[in-house]
């Protein structure tokens, strides 16, 4: 296999131990269609030498990867779903496949897969993924990385030739098997299975194992486990508020959904606002709004909570309160830095920042049905640089209206942060990209009623021009 000098397998879960998962066979699948390889992840990773037969046979039928997982692990964690808590879930239909360093970095990343087959998790689930859903995770991770916010990649995704039977699909529908890229599968979940059977000492081995091995600067700290749930805390907060500015809502906001290293991953009923809507949800069945959009900040307190009370099964119950205590305010401080990124502002600090997003907030819902969320983030990236071209496009008239008036007086004072970034052609443009559901099941369409895999290709290729313009990613 001609992996490159960069290739650096880590296969560190081992040292976990048999408790946290248990070994796997993977399915055997009647076909494997390559449909999308990222090259650029796999290069991260020294696996941008396969050929697509290697690639096929390492990320289709599984065969391990050198030096690496000998056999793929189906990990153990429970959680609350939709608040309600759930003993008996788990990687059901996926696996952790292997583990290898980032080239640069030096992180600590793994390949975890969706689709891959049943495990003793699955219940009374067939472990299969449909196409339509691996296609549609494929463009929420490009999506989301081009605006900048922590995410899981889609690595590799494979048709598997099965008919499989869906409630919310029109069935038989086809099947996939798809590979992410991402820097933990260590989920709030891990801790509650932990908790659930009384094992302090498992907590404490969770504990120092995602300290070593994700967060190594507190190594030292007097108290690992509260120097960790603080980490945990800071990261949720930011990747919260990395959501709100991108006006993202992922859908399924449960503990098992969230990991120790603050990214986002698993997107099942996923939606990019088309406009502010703090009640808008993106799961046809959150008929309460749990997880609505304006609701998400509150969803991850009520997940770090769980994980605190998890934690508080080795270590005393008041610092991490403390530690909770100080949320809303990392919150807070978190969503205006990340409007400013999305702006493409250098941050003042204090108030006039806060004082500036509220503004842009307000401006958003004053917009109304005229407004779209990516077009407003688009017309003002970088501030009052950003006026006169914001004037002059097709949504000038709105933003010259007396809505806009304190938006616009707010935005002076601040200086664009790499200035060079407004030179992209992209910015020469009057249409953003968006990832809207329209766009999205027009992509589907194209697959399912044509197998015209062109429209999926040149979505994620406009995704990518987005994104090297934006610049945030990896920011």
């Amino acid at each position: 296999m001609p992996v490159s000098p960069s290739y650096r397998p880590d296969p560190r879960f081992l040292s976990l131990g048999q408790e946290f998962a248990d070994p796997v066979r993977p399915a055997a699948f009647p076909a494997t269609i390559l449909r999308y390889r990222n090259d650029r992840a796999a290069a991260s990773v020294g696996l941008e030498t396969l050929s697509d037969p290697e690639w096929i046979a390492h990320f289709g039928r599984f065969e391990p990867l050198p030096d690496n997982l000998p056999t793929p692990l189906a990990l153990r964690y429970h959680g609350h779903q939709f608040r309600v808590y759930n003993p008996d879930i788990g990687d059901g239909r996926g696996f952790l496949f292997a583990q290898l360093r980032e080239a640069g970095s030096g992180r600590l990343l793994d390949l975890g897969t969706k689709g891959s087959g049943q495990t003793p998790y699955s219940r009374f689930g067939d472990g299969r993924l449909t196409l339509k859903g691996a296609v549609r995770e494929a463009l929420a991770t490009a999506m989301l990385e081009a605006l900048g916010v922590p995410t899981s990649r889609t690595f590799s995704l494979i048709e598997t030739g099965e008919a499989l039977q869906r409630n919310d699909e029109p069935s038989p529908t086809r099947s996939a098997v798809l590979t992410r890229l991402s820097h933990s599968h260590i989920r709030f979940g891990s801790f509650q299975r932990c908790a659930w059977f009384d094992r302090a000492d498992l907590i404490v081995r969770l504990v120092d194992y995602s300290v070593e091995t994700y967060y190594p600067e507190l190594g030292n700290a007097p108290e690992r486990a509260v120097a960790l749930f603080s980490a945990v805390l800071g990261r949720s907060a930011e990747l919260t508020a990395r959501w709100m500015a991108a006006g993202f809502v992922h859908g399924v906001l449960n503990t098992d959904n969230m990991n120790l290293t603050g990214e986002s991953f698993d997107y099942g009923p996923y939606r990019f606002l088309p406009k502010n809507g703090p009640n808008f949800v993106a799961a046809y069945f959150d008929e309460a709004g749990l997880y609505s959009f304006g609701r998400q900040p509150e969803a991850v307190f009520w997940n770090l909570r769980q994980l605190a009370g998890a934690m508080s099964l080795a270590v005393p119950a008041e610092p991490l309160v403390a530690a909770l205590n100080g949320f809303s305010a990392a919150y807070r401080a978190a969503l205006a830095q990340a409007m400013l990124r999305r702006l493409g502002l250098s941050p003042h600090g204090g108030e006039d920042d806060v004082d500036l997003v509220n503004a842009a907030f307000r401006a958003i819902a004053d917009g109304g049905d005229e407004l779209r969320w990516e077009p407003f983030f688009f017309d003002w990236f970088g501030g009052l640089k950003s006026e006169p071209r914001a004037l002059a496009g097709p949504r000038g008239p709105l933003y010259a209206s007396d809505a806009f008036l304190e938006l616009r007086g707010r935005l002076e004072g601040y200086d664009m942060e790499r200035p060079d970034r407004l030179g992209d052609p992209w910015f020469a443009g009057t249409a953003p990209e968006e990832l809207l559901y329209d766009e999205i099941e027009a992509v589907w369409a194209a697959i399912a009623e044509r197998d015209d895999w062109a429209p999926f290709a040149a979505k994620l290729e406009r995704i990518g021009a987005a994104r090297r313009a934006w610049g945030l990613a990896g920011a």
